[in-house]
């Protein structure tokens, strides 16, 4: 029996002051897949994320996602199914707030406690969440106090709080150390390798955290869509150095992958 459809874009563009931040875009994730998207600063790859998450409309184009069509369905009921992860939302987070708080206030769409009521198991289940992310012993700690590794972890509990059926994660290991960057990928391949996970999509500069257990690939140039499908015949040192714009080098290493440009300087010598 066919996977669940979760998200399909037909000829998407996004226009904005004349210029196309997403160019023709088709795309389709199913129920079960784990999507590393990887692309150029510029690429296009928060705005695909964005429009994933509800928060864009298509200028040109049709994007459904969890069954529902942007356009004919109020996106306040939508949202709360996806779960997003983004350093536009880290930086609304209050500094001041505990950690369990920054993940429970996530059942209520809203940043910061105020007159909302939880209950036992809203906090038990945040409490889960942070002991599977390894952050539990902070959870009375406030969030601006944590490392950076260590809030990328809360953000993720937090995405996850709602159930969500759609996970979107926006450059979890951006500014991370690589101790930071290894716990994190390990962290996001037991999400991956987990059968309950909702589908993931991550977004990424790096073919180096692109954790264990994900599936798929999508490969983002200029707003376009270079080539997109299963990880094992997708992510290519051709593809990958088209995407990139350079000739590239890809070694796997068991369920690793790390690239580096081909230097001219050998190629000719």
């Amino acid at each position: 029996m066919a996977s669940t459809e979760v998200l399909r874009l037909r000829d998407v563009s996004i226009q904005r002051d004349g210029a196309a931040l997403l160019d023709r875009v088709s795309w389709q994730v199913r129920e079960g897949q784990r999507w590393v998207v990887l692309g150029p600063n510029g690429a296009g790859k928060t705005t695909l994320l964005q429009l994933a998450a509800a928060n864009l409309h298509p200028s040109r184009g049709r994007a459904r996602i969890l069954g529902e069509t942007l356009g004919a369905v109020d996106v306040f009921e939508l949202r709360p199914r996806i779960g997003l992860s983004s350093a536009a939302l880290a930086d609304r987070l209050p500094a001041k707030e505990t950690v369990r708080d920054v993940v429970l206030t996530a059942s209520y769409a809203v940043v910061g406690r105020w007159r909302e009521r939880y209950d036992a198991v809203d906090a038990a289940r945040a409490d889960v969440l942070l002991g599977a992310l390894g952050v539990a012993r902070f959870a009375e700690r406030k969030f601006g106090t944590l490392s950076e590794g260590e809030r990328k972890r809360v953000q993720i509990a937090r995405a996850l709080m709602t159930d969500p059926e759609l996970m979107l994660l926006d450059e979890p290991a951006a500014g991370l150390d690589l101790g930071g960057r290894e716990a994190l990928v390990e962290r996001l391949a037991a999400l991956a390798n987990d059968p309950l996970s909702p589908c993931l999509v991550l977004v990424t500069h790096h073919v180096e955290e692109i954790p264990p257990g994900f599936t798929h690939v999508l490969l983002l140039r200029g707003g376009r869509v270079m080539a997109a499908g299963p990880v094992e015949t997708t992510l290519t040192a051709d593809l990958l150095g088209v995407t990139f714009g350079i000739p590239l080098e890809l070694v796997r290493a068991g369920d690793r992958w790390s690239a580096r440009a081909i230097s001219r300087v050998a190629s000719h010598s």
